[in-house]
């Protein structure tokens, strides 16, 4: 019996090994939380009296709160002092402690020891594979996570000139890489089971694509398409489109734009896509159902040099945003008529933002030349985006969600140094 004695504190091992113990009155003290599994050895307890303390029930009183739950123990009303819509409640009346005691993090799960522009991620026979583009190695590394190591190993390495894409198209059973070069043109590879590998299955046309900016993976009615971006004067932005036998150029979206940047979305229903140019506004293009085509639809006035727009959804609202190197970057929301701004991030430098979700979590990832890339979770209070975090990675490329077997992670790619592998985890605040 330790009543009335003032106590404010206990240390958590101030019960270890009383097995025997039946009988624990701690009631009249200056109680306000008690330690994690402070009760953990009282095998024998079966009277728990502490009246007299009031607790903050809060996340430091979510493991009490369980545990009255489960404890076959006689135990006193636990009353509350905080917070104040709990105050002089009883601990048992609180709803949920699953929001407030629960936060996340980003932490360094692996790192890789090269350079690369992008990161594409694909599902094959229940497996994780991941592509990256390494144009100083002249590589596009195919990686497959391993369930064992619990990593990413080396699955395959298809060589090429300057790679600045690999895009990963999935048709039936078949496994297609799109891999596109700033030299030598781009090319199409497909997993041949017998060589298990990836072998050269198609060229794409030099006199399309001339500088790849940017691979882009759609589907409309059930037919398999791709579009890549293309930077140069000389080239045009083109849709492939796969015929059952292999993919041809389908349609030039227009010339002498210098599109640095393709993305799909719907909206309202209908198909689009968003190209980003150093030299224009994004234009919004729209599929045709008569023709069959991509047709002029509008554009995003008063964006000039967006590097690329991605596109999100977010509660059944659909967002995008918009990378700027020189200004303010964008997330903006569809209203049902068009675009409007919802908030601007300092970007100067920026050469991706890219939003990705984990379990109900939404992110954007913000990365610089010039200083720490940033990454910013979404207040659904505020309905703003908030700095989460900051990390440093070397010239940053691209930031690509790649999820496993009940594990989280991102893949920051970096030109100027080591490519890193983030794990999004949760953290039990109690």
């Amino acid at each position: 019996f330790i009543e009335g004695n003032k106590i404010e504190t206990i240390s958590r091992n101030a019960f270890r090994g009383l097995r025997d113990l039946t009988h624990l009155s701690l009631a009249n003290n200056h109680l306000k939380a008690l330690p994690r599994d402070v009760f953990s050895d009282l095998d024998s307890l079966i009277e728990l009296d502490l009246r007299g303390n009031k607790f903050e029930c809060d996340c430091k009183a979510k493991w009490l709160f369980l545990w009255l739950k489960m404890t076959n123990s006689t135990v006193s009303d636990v009353l509350c002092i905080g917070p104040a819509e709990y105050q002089d409640k009883k601990l048992n009346d609180v709803t949920s402690f699953d929001y407030e005691c629960t936060t996340t993090d980003f932490v360094v799960h692996q790192i890789l020891p090269y350079q690369s522009v992008s990161v594409d991620t694909f599902n094959s026979k229940n497996d994780v594979f991941v592509a990256i583009a390494q144009p100083s190695m002249e590589n596009c590394m195919v990686l497959e996570w391993d369930h064992i190591e619990m990593n990413f190993r080396s699955y395959d390495n298809i060589t090429g000139q300057s790679i600045v894409g690999c895009k990963a198209i999935l048709v039936g059973d078949q496994v297609f890489v799109v891999v596109a070069q700033l030299f030598g043109g781009s090319h199409i590879y497909k997993y041949d089971e017998s060589w298990t590998k990836f072998v050269k299955f198609q060229d794409i046309e030099e006199s399309r694509i001339s500088k790849p900016n940017d691979i882009e993976l759609f589907e409309i009615d059930s037919e398999m398409f791709f579009v890549i971006a293309d930077s140069s004067k000389a080239g045009l932005s083109t849709v492939y489109k796969w015929n059952n036998k292999g993919f041809y150029s389908y349609q030039s979206l227009h010339e002498w734009f210098r599109d640095t940047d393709a993305e799909f979305l719907n909206i309202d229903g209908k198909s689009h896509l968003i190209l980003s140019s150093r030299s224009q506004v994004p234009i919004i293009l729209q599929w045709n159902k008569a023709s069959k085509k991509f047709v002029p639809h509008s554009e995003i006035p008063n964006m000039e040099d967006v590097l690329a727009v991605k596109s999100f959804r977010m509660q059944d609202s659909l967002y995008i945003t918009l990378t700027r190197f020189i200004g303010d970057s964008r997330v903006m929301k569809w209203n049902s008529k068009q675009f409007v701004e919802i908030q601007a991030l300092p970007s100067r430098g920026a050469m991706t933002l890219q939003p990705f979700s984990f379990k109900n979590n939404y992110y954007l990832a913000l990365g610089s030349d010039y200083t720490f890339s940033q990454i910013y979770q979404w207040d659904g209070e505020k309905k703003i985006f908030r700095l989460f975090k900051e990390i440093y990675v070397q010239a940053p490329r691209s930031f690509t969600a790649v999820s496993t077997d009940r594990r989280d992670f991102f893949f920051a790619s970096s030109f100027k140094g080591n490519t890193q592998i983030f794990e999004h985890i949760t953290i039990d605040l109690s």
